[in-house]
């Protein structure tokens, strides 16, 4: 059990947490960005070279806000903000700077199940979000072979908080290829369809007899052929699912065809998000010389709902002032 840092350059390290038995990480302080997580001699997370260029967002941490929020603006307690429309009309993933490409300050506790703890300064106004936020995100590696992610946060005014980690898993190894064999289960009876630009149109949608349904666990690319609108849109799956029931519960099982590796994932939030890089499919250097194309990734996000601060109906992203922020998500590998 241990963890150590390497300087890359300037402030920004690189933190290598062993937990003594299956499994490692590389996470860096730029962004939290989760650059390895090898099981079993499997680095089975997608990777860039250079982070500083880091477009699909892989293995970073998102926030203030993950995922989109309509035409890049919200109002909240009567007062409208508008942010940057860095997504087409929407905004993406907290803005253009975002906690994905900020240098986050750091501890580091090398201890039984090694914990590296994040914190970051998200000031009032950062990215068009109303005020002064203190984020804490603690990455653990516990002796069970899993990776826990806990998120903290508390702001002096009411804003919106909804935060996750954006990494792209493919459990046969991150140079594989396409992950369209790999099975996936998903504890969700419900999905949100999305307009065309991605984010929710509003619904709640059963998923019986949709390529959504994930709740008896198929492969991951049998949706991909599909004719429905959903699939054709985004050329496979960029979609909210609404986990179902409540508390800290299972909400998924993924397993590589080839590999053997089982994933499971544990959370509080009432959502994930199921992507599987439709649009990873570009020019940027990728770790180890790999060259990604669409579909050789999936992420799992974590969330509240996309755009939920836009529909009455849906549990609204609002952290009040004063009030914590706090929620728990954990991959666990078999």
């Amino acid at each position: 059990m241990s963890i150590t840092k390497t300087l890359i350059k300037d402030n920004i390290y690189l933190f290598t947490l062993d937990n003594g038995k299956d499994l490692k990480a590389e996470i860096l302080n730029l962004g939290g960005i989760v650059k390895s997580l090898i099981f079993k001699d499997t680095d089975v997370v997608l990777g860039r070279e250079d982070y500083t260029e880091n477009e699909g967002y892989l293995g970073a941490l998102v926030g203030r806000n993950s995922n989109r929020i309509s035409g890049a603006e919200f109002t909240l307690n009567g007062k409208t903000y508008n942010l940057a429309k860095n997504n087409g009309e929407a905004n993406l993933h907290g803005g253009i700077t975002g906690y994905s490409h900020r240098v986050w300050h750091y501890e580091i506790n090398d201890s039984e199940e090694p914990e590296l703890i994040l914190t970051l300064d998200s000031p009032d106004g950062e990215e068009g979000f109303p005020g002064n936020a203190k984020i804490k995100v603690t990455y653990t590696l516990t002796k069970k072979n899993s990776i826990n992610i806990h998120y903290e946060g508390v702001c002096d005014a009411d804003t919106i908080m909804n935060m996750t980690n954006h990494t792209y898993f493919n459990l046969n190894g991150h140079k594989s290829g396409v992950i369209d064999n790999h099975t996936l289960f998903l504890n969700a009876d419900y999905f949100t369809p999305n307009v065309k630009d991605c984010y929710p149109n509003g619904e709640i949608l059963n998923v019986k007899g949709t390529p959504f349904d994930f709740t008896t666990a198929k492969k991951i690319g049998a949706g991909f052929e599909s004719d429905d609108e959903q699939i054709k849109m985004f050329g496979g799956y960029d979609h909210n699912f609404i986990i179902n029931s409540s508390g800290y519960r299972k909400f998924c099982e993924a397993k590589g065809d080839i590999s053997g590796i089982t994933m499971e994932g544990y959370t509080d939030q009432m959502g994930v998000q199921l992507y599987t890089s439709n649009g990873l499919d570009e020019p940027l250097p990728c770790k180890d010389g790999a060259t990604y194309k669409i579909h050789e990734g999936f992420c799992l996000e974590t969330q509240g709902f996309p755009n939920a601060i836009n529909y009455t109906h849906f549990p609204s992203p609002v952290l009040k002032k004063g009030e914590r922020y706090d929620t728990t998500t954990e991959y666990l590998f078999k």
